[in-house]
């Protein structure tokens, strides 16, 4: 069991923090929850603050006293330009503002694969490739890595930006197939984000052991990262629920699927590197 520092955790109530809530609750006892909602089931090991991104005297008084932060909070799909700007760019640059004021040590954002949905699914990518944003959502997170990487060089944060795919208990269609993570193994990343001693700022791809990945992800196996998820396990329940989806002559070719093709005007072509 970790010890018992002031962990903190924004966006505690979506979709990610609430399958991950569980598993974290056994290794950090004590675990300050965050989001504008109360997440259900709070558990006995949990505290919850209800903190605003956008307001940032809110979130100085949540990072308070704080060693770490595991930041899932914003908005978490695409969606207008003020949507994005104030919970994802504004609400981000104060989350990273406040941790720094607090002194917290060590912070561990959610990116996303939206950030370079614009490569092709036949390219293999590192997480040293220049962004390629698929939407203002992927713009979002590139912004974020981008203050990440600020607020480690400048002020000795270190900070781990996790290229998420999509976590679930598994793969919901074929592109997930590459890009699948499993609650256990996104836990095992913010592990190694809270804990290991060699963090400054690491850019990791939040992704299973899949043997269709597109990414390679061998810095986050150099800092001990063994994940346990196959998505080849889930093939076939995969391909059946592809077969209900229409083609998407713009999406099925990049990695970040549908947010490509979204109000897209461009000619294929000329679209990603």
């Amino acid at each position: 069991m970790a010890d018992a520092r002031k962990i903190v955790f924004t966006g505690a109530a979506g979709g990610v923090g609430t399958m991950t809530r569980p598993l974290l609750a056994k290794l950090y006892p004590g675990l300050v929850l965050s989001d504008r909602v109360k997440p259900k089931d709070l558990l006995a090991s949990e505290s919850f603050v209800a903190a605003d991104l956008t307001k940032p005297d809110e979130i100085a008084a949540l990072v308070k006293g704080a060693d770490s932060v595991i930041h899932l909070g914003g908005h978490s799909v695409e969606g207008s330009w003020d949507q994005i700007l104030q919970a994802n760019i504004i609400g981000c640059y104060n989350l990273f503002e406040a941790a720094r004021q607090a002194g917290v040590k060590r912070v561990i954002f959610a990116s996303s694969n939206h950030a370079v949905g614009f490569y092709p699914r036949k390219r293999k990518i590192r997480t040293d490739v220049t962004v390629r944003p698929d939407s203002r959502y992927g713009v979002s997170k590139a912004f974020g890595e981008a203050l990440g990487a600020l607020y480690a060089d400048k002020h000795g944060m270190a900070v781990t930006c996790l290229r998420i795919g999509n976590v679930g208990p598994r793969p919901l269609d074929v592109r997930r197939l590459s890009i699948w993570i499993s609650p256990e193994d996104i836990v095992q990343l913010f592990r190694i984000g809270l804990e290991h001693p060699n963090i400054r700022f690491d850019i990791l791809y939040g992704a299973s052991d899949n043997e269709a990945s597109w990414w390679d992800n061998s810095r986050a196996r150099q800092l001990g990262y063994r994940p346990t998820g196959k998505a080849e396990d889930h093939r076939a329940h995969a391909e059946a629920e592809q077969a209900k989806i229409r083609p998407d002559p713009v999406g099925d070719l990049f990695q970040g699927g549908t947010f490509c093709s979204a109000e897209f005007t461009n000619d294929v072509k000329r679209a990603g590197p």
